[in-house]
């Protein structure tokens, strides 16, 4: 259970300081065939992507998670059950089936060089963080030595209130991820688990950035938490709706105000790194890629830089009871 909690804790660093998308483009008609103005595709409105042609023998799927999620809004459809049970094997963003991965993040949680939070900041700032972690009965002592980044991701996972249709303390009112449900259910059918990437690699771009901008970022994150609160609710809608270009058009009015190189590290670097993979991984094999919802759409989101390879990215029904799964 610890291990996958570290591993949510990276999930949700990305997410969190992202704003879950990239850079908003125009709409255009639907399909492969159809482009918009900017030269890429409208996106359906689906999680779920079917990978074929360019040599494909059998087709791969792109399905978009969100890593922190109300459990009563964290659901897998009959056809995403259908490509798990089919898939030959599952690759997340992490491999948050091996225990040594997952454990093994906790070493990365501190700051290098014995770098704490109060020597970031100044003496007001401290204070107002400070004020903040009483008021919400978290110890900030406990944390002066971890990375700040980190520190804004159990805040925002915090502010995250799920109370379920039968009230607080019943099982909707828990918080799930979509991978951890993903690997629930692909429990039954023994199959492989993998990443794309490793803790160790996560955590050097977490390192590329200065502390002192990650502390800065954080009391902004504090001063404008109700902001922060209110757009998250905003994109945990538009996932339920499963509107990957509405997440994307959000991201532009929730983003910290990284600049383009730490967007780059965060993100749209990271989206050419799975793309560069995925040929050699999906040649043989059909597979299920899980990521994160906002690293689908966009210009360098996952879906067009495959359609850029050659790639057919078809969407799928994800909703409820799908008749017609036989035919995925």
């Amino acid at each position: 259970m610890l291990s996958k909690k570290v591993s949510m804790l990276f999930f949700y660093v990305a997410l969190a300081m992202t704003g879950l998308g990239q850079q908003n483009g125009n709409s255009g008609k639907k399909e492969n065939a159809s482009l918009s103005k900017g030269g890429r595709n409208h996106l359906d409105n689906t999680l779920l992507w079917r990978i074929s042609g360019n040599g494909l023998k059998r087709p791969s799927y792109l399905y978009g998670t969100m890593h922190v999620l109300c459990a009563e809004d964290a659901t897998v459809s009959d056809s995403l059950k259908f490509v798990i049970k089919n898939c030959d094997q599952i690759y997340f963003e992490l491999d948050m089936d091996n225990l040594g991965e997952t454990l093994g993040a906790l070493k990365y949680l501190r700051m290098n060089n014995g770098t704490k939070l109060s020597e970031l900041l100044t003496k007001e700032e401290y204070a107002k963080v400070e004020a903040y972690f009483k008021q919400n009965s978290l110890p900030l002592s406990m944390f002066n030595r971890v990375k700040p980044f980190f520190i804004s991701s159990l805040i925002g996972e915090q502010m995250m209130a799920c109370t379920g249709k039968e009230g607080e303390g019943s099982p909707l009112s828990q918080k799930n991820g979509m991978e951890e449900l993903i690997m629930r259910e692909s429990k039954q059918y023994n199959k492989e688990i993998k990443g794309l990437e490793t803790t160790e690699f996560q955590a050097s771009i977490f390192d590329s950035i200065p502390y002192e901008k990650q502390a800065k970022e954080l009391v902004t994150y504090i001063d404008s938490i109700d902001t922060y609160k209110a757009a998250t609710l905003e994109m945990i809608k538009a996932y339920r709706e499963q509107n990957l270009e509405l997440l994307d058009s959000l991201s532009n009015k929730s983003d910290p105000g990284m600049e383009a190189e730490y967007m780059d590290l965060l993100l749209y670097g990271r989206n050419r790194h799975w793309v560069e993979q995925m040929p050699a991984l999906m040649k043989e094999s059909s597979l299920l890629f899980a990521v994160g919802a906002g690293h689908l759409p966009g210009d360098q989101g996952v879906i067009n830089l495959l359609r850029k390879k050659g790639y057919k990215l078809t969407p799928m029904k994800n909703v409820g009871k799908s008749k017609n799964t036989e035919s995925l």
